[in-house]
């Protein structure tokens, strides 16, 4: 590979299909209520709703790092990877990227909730799929299943992944709806028309204002001071006139989270069983309906304190497809916070590519890291 492809910081992100578009990370229910939601009611709830969480819940078919089940009984702090997927099948029809990932950890002796958002076109070599390196780490799902992107994204980072959320775009929007839509100020000014192709509908959002304007025709603007789902989900896609590209993108999904977690703990339509049977249809997760028992009992507190943070990377080109790279100073600084917000030690971060890769791209091993380092924090 020759330097002159690998130093292009700040390549042109090729356009991607407008449903690949449509994904918005996002806390899913299960997340909402075990953090967010308390009292008789949820308990009442979560009782109802019993063959639902049983329809979520599908193994990641891994050894995890960590007696999960005896963390979460004991009340420690423990991890959720949350994606969101194209494919409203999940992992029953496994064909969509994952474009949406946050690493989540909940403490409730700190009583904080950190969500870690996490670049979806990081250069990976996919768990039990090393030989098809290099890949983004959003294709290890459709590659090698959801056990494979934990797995990969554990070993990158050296923190322990002990649960998982997958999701599609449509239980977002049903959410949003069911708690009676979101306030959120807009971090800068922007116009997005969602389905351009489809129709002319279009939003308006200006920097510093919970406010918006929406027209359904394009033209004939109405002022609207709360976001339904759609509303919702048009300020958090919109990638390409954000100066930081999707950074910006991930800060925008994060506020609306933070505003739907705040909503959603006094909103008892949520756990509604019927509702909760619909969303069903879009989420799994390994997460058992005791440990959302054992949830409810010790975890309440962390949904007090909401730390968002993201891992930074920079463009770089491969063969013509551009990825991203973490300096190793970041890859520490994020795995530092993760460990410690799980009250682990602090250890040296994770492998470079999050696995061993073949043979024949020993170069890219030995010299791509340094050449960002170089790039990034030059002596």
């Amino acid at each position: 590979m020759s330097r002159a492809k690998r130093r292009e910081q700040t390549p042109k992100t090729p356009k991607v299909p407008r449903k690949s578009r449509k994904l918005w990370r996002w806390i899913v229910l299960i997340i909402v209520v075990v953090v967010a939601a308390g009292g008789i009611i949820f308990a009442r709830a979560l009782h109802n709703v019993h063959k639902s969480v049983d329809t979520m819940q599908r193994s990641a078919n891994v050894t995890k790092a960590r007696d999960v089940r005896q963390v979460v009984k004991e009340g420690k702090p423990f991890s959720v990877l949350v994606l969101g997927t194209d494919t409203g099948a999940l992992s029953r029809d496994r064909t969509g990227l994952t474009d949406s990932m946050m690493l989540i950890t909940i403490n409730p002796k700190s009583k904080t909730t950190t969500m870690m958002s996490i670049p979806r076109d990081i250069m990976m070599a996919i768990s039990g799929a090393e030989n098809t390196f290099p890949q983004k780490l959003n294709a290890a799902f459709p590659i090698a299943g959801v056990g494979a992107t934990m797995m990969t994204l554990q070993n990158y980072l050296n923190v322990p992944i002990d649960f998982y959320v997958l999701a599609n775009m449509g239980g977002l929007e049903k959410l949003i709806d069911q708690v009676g839509g979101v306030k959120v100020a807009s971090p800068l000014t922007f116009t997005y028309t969602p389905d351009e192709d489809q129709s002319p509908a279009t939003y308006k959002f200006v920097k510093d204002q919970e406010a918006f304007q929406y027209a359904k025709d394009g033209k004939n603007f109405k002022k609207f001071e709360t976001m339904n789902g759609n509303a919702a989900l048009s300020f958090s896609r919109m990638r390409y006139d954000d100066p930081q590209g999707d950074y910006g993108r991930q800060l925008r999904q994060r506020l609306v989270l933070k505003a739907l977690l705040k909503k959603s703990a006094s909103v008892s339509t949520l756990f509604n069983s019927k509702f909760m049977a619909s969303i069903s249809k879009n989420v799994e997760t390994d997460l058992s309906y005791n440990d959302m028992v054992n949830v409810v009992k010790k975890y309440m507190s962390a949904a007090k304190g909401q730390n968002a943070d993201y891992l930074h990377g920079v463009g770089d080109m491969y063969d013509g497809i551009s990825y991203q790279m973490v300096p190793e100073t970041e890859k520490q600084r994020v795995t530092n916070k993760l460990r410690q917000s799980l009250d682990l030690s602090n250890k040296k971060t994770g492998t470079q590519f999050g696995g061993p890769v073949p043979s024949e791209f020993y170069g890219i091993a030995e010299t791509n890291l340094n050449t960002i380092n170089e790039t990034l924090d030059p002596q």
